[in-house]
């Protein structure tokens, strides 16, 4: 198993992060990282993501909704080909902070045979894409404050 965690301060409240997150169609406009999300945030959902780690190649996946708890956490699962070779559960956590805001958490643990021969490439660009959109995240929501 290998595990990434990632996490930014934001300064706006948790709806307003959840429904940049939720909002599936707008991560287009916003995000770096995952350039692309269809389906719908219902746990059993199968998604269609496409990511775009930091120079590397993009992938396209079909992950299964695991965990859906409204202006707190989402999560799912993937797989490459069949379960056990490379499979990634992700998760987003909105952690409440005492002044209104939010610590936001991106995370990914990574299990299966294939993992060892990939945690260089997960631990350099796959994390450099988590950032990049957690600094994105951070920067749409305080915007959205600001205007609102």
């Amino acid at each position: 198993m290998h595990i990434l965690q990632t996490q930014i301060s934001i300064n706006a409240p948790a709806e307003r992060v959840w429904s940049l997150l939720v909002d599936f169609p707008g991560h287009r406009r916003w995000n770096p990282f995952i350039v692309s999300l269809e389906g719908s945030p219902e746990v059993g959902k199968a998604l269609e993501v496409l990511i775009q780690p930091v120079e590397a190649k993009a992938m396209r996946f079909r992950p299964t909704v695991l965990a859906v708890e409204e202006h707190r956490e989402l999560r799912w699962k993937g797989k490459l080909l069949l379960p056990g070779i490379f499979d990634g559960e992700h998760y987003f956590k909105l952690v409440p902070r005492p002044d209104g805001g939010i610590l936001f958490e991106q995370g990914e643990l990574f299990s299966g045979v294939l993992v060892p021969f990939f945690k260089r490439s997960l631990d350099v660009a796959t994390k450099q894409g988590f950032v990049a959109m957690n600094v994105a995240l951070k920067r749409e929501a305080e915007a959205g404050r600001r205007e609102g």
